[in-house]
């Protein structure tokens, strides 16, 4: 069995990744519409070996790659070759669970001290007296 790595505690099996490969879109030359050098991934991450906290992490993502369903889907059509194409969608999807394993970090609320209180209102009444002052130039 082959394997992903993700990090080096994690890894998903190749069995779990569905690879096809298709034609590529855009501009090429007379050999584009013969071969089929694209690749399609598709990885269910509902039905994957992965850690629970990383699938809930991965499907909770606002990311156009992964679907309703649970399906991440990528495309790699950036290269002639169908391997370089194939090693490009692994590479985009073990980045993309790479960054799901990463536990964000919860903020904590914090009061500001008594001192940043009181150089706030300082900052404020001075700010307010120079206001005064241009106010009382002008009526001259």
């Amino acid at each position: 069995m082959t394997l992903l790595a993700i990090t080096d505690h994690l890894a998903i099996p190749l069995e779990e990744i569905e690879l096809s490969a298709m034609r590529s879109q855009g501009a090429g030359g007379q050999h584009v519409n013969k071969t089929e050098s694209a690749i399609h991934l598709r990885f269910d991450v509902g039905a994957s070996s992965l850690p629970e906290a990383v699938k809930e992490r991965l499907l909770k993502r606002r990311d156009h790659r992964v679907g309703d369903d649970g399906v991440v889907v990528i495309k790699a059509q950036q290269f002639r070759s169908q391997e370089r194409n194939r090693e490009a969608a692994l590479e985009r999807l073990r980045e993309l669970v790479l960054d799901a394993t990463k536990v964000p970090l919860v903020r904590k609320a914090t009061k500001p001290s008594r001192s940043a209180k009181k150089r706030r209102l300082d900052d404020k009444g001075h700010r307010g007296r120079v206001k005064a002052l241009r106010t009382d130039r002008s009526s001259d």
